[in-house]
């Protein structure tokens, strides 16, 4: 990898894509070039890097000529046609779809937990589902001490993992149930103003939707444990940015609170934030925005053997998406 490389952002002007960007200066990547790309309708429109106005350009199949490095958050269709083209052309792609994740020649990678596996990439990397990244950087450490047989999970997931209406659709309702006015729907199945939906993706078969299996499928595959289980409801909640995620684990090895405190106290990228006592725990509130994700509500679970509770909440638009495509990319020009 070019030590200055070539950057294009695919899907730029996406909530995703401005995060990328914003990562990008943030943490100083060594960008030679930022080449931004998305549809015709965003041609033109202006986007800062640097101090620097940079237009957007077309995604077409040509676009990818001298481009090293491209990070594409357009959605599963978008790089199911062009990551292979851009990869043809010689750039490596991180993509931030659901397109790649279980093809067993991509890589799949939180940077904290298989870094290692950017190594083997044949020009495409996967960034993982925002829900598993954000729950696998708490269970991940306390797998590695205590070994996790499997979990029991519900999630509890900001409207921004939807995209830009979907946080006016909250807006607007807050505003017409305020005013007393008929609640109107576009892009939830329900009202999700002071509401919550046991829905999050399509339903499968088996009962459980594919935001639901992710956790399990992904999973196995990140922390390279083919045994892991993982049972998960996955919950829309009415907040604008920030998933969180209560989970029960059940591990091979007994497990206190305080051992599972000191081995989370030491993990990269997670703080530890648990004092009931001063109703501190992690919360949506706090952890947008914020590069680190959060766990607390520390507690030994009674219902299972060798068990432990905890509450992680992280910023699914950053280390469920942005910041964590920038660390894979950190990742490849070491």
């Amino acid at each position: 990898m070019n030590r200055t490389p070539h950057v294009a952002v695919v899907g730029a002007t996406g909530a995703v894509g401005i995060e990328m960007i914003k990562t990008l200066e943030k943490r100083n990547f060594p960008v030679g070039t930022l080449t931004l790309l998305a549809s015709a309708r965003s041609v033109g429109k202006k986007l800062t890097f640097r101090g620097q106005e940079i237009a957007v350009k077309e995604l077409t199949k040509d676009s990818f000529s001298g481009i090293d490095l491209a990070l594409f958050s357009a959605g599963g269709s978008i790089s199911k046609e062009f990551a292979p083209i851009a990869a043809q052309a010689g750039c490596v792609v991180i993509d931030n779809s659901s397109a790649f994740r279980m093809d067993d020649a991509v890589p799949l990678v939180v940077p904290e937990i298989n870094a290692a596996d950017v190594q083997w990439h044949k020009g495409i990397i996967a960034n993982p589902n925002c829900t598993t990244a954000i729950t696998l950087m708490a269970l991940y450490p306390l797998h590695q001490a205590f070994g996790c047989r499997r979990i029991f999970a519900s999630s509890y997931q900001a409207v921004s993992g939807t995209g830009a209406k979907a946080i006016e659709e909250l807006e607007r309702q807050v505003r017409e149930v305020v005013a007393g006015k008929p609640v109107t729907k576009e892009v939830y199945p329900h009202q999700i103003a002071f509401n919550v939906l046991p829905h999050v993706d399509s339903f499968l078969p088996n009962g459980y939707t594919k935001e639901e299996m992710k956790m399990e499928n992904e999973g196995r595959k990140i922390m390279h444990h083919p045994a892991f289980r993982a049972s998960v409801t996955c919950v829309r909640v009415p907040v604008y940015r920030a998933h969180s995620v209560a989970v029960s684990a059940e591990f091979e090895k007994p497990v206190s609170v305080e051992a599972a405190r000191e081995v989370l106290k030491k993990a990269p990228g997670l703080d530890v934030v648990d004092d009931p006592e001063k109703q501190e725990y992690p919360m949506p509130l706090y952890t947008a925005e914020k590069y680190h994700c959060q766990v607390g509500r520390l507690r030994r679970d009674i219902a299972l053997e060798n068990g432990l509770c905890f509450w992680v909440s992280g910023d699914q638009l950053l280390k469920g998406a942005a910041l964590n495509a920038v660390q894979i990319a950190e990742e490849l020009v070491k």
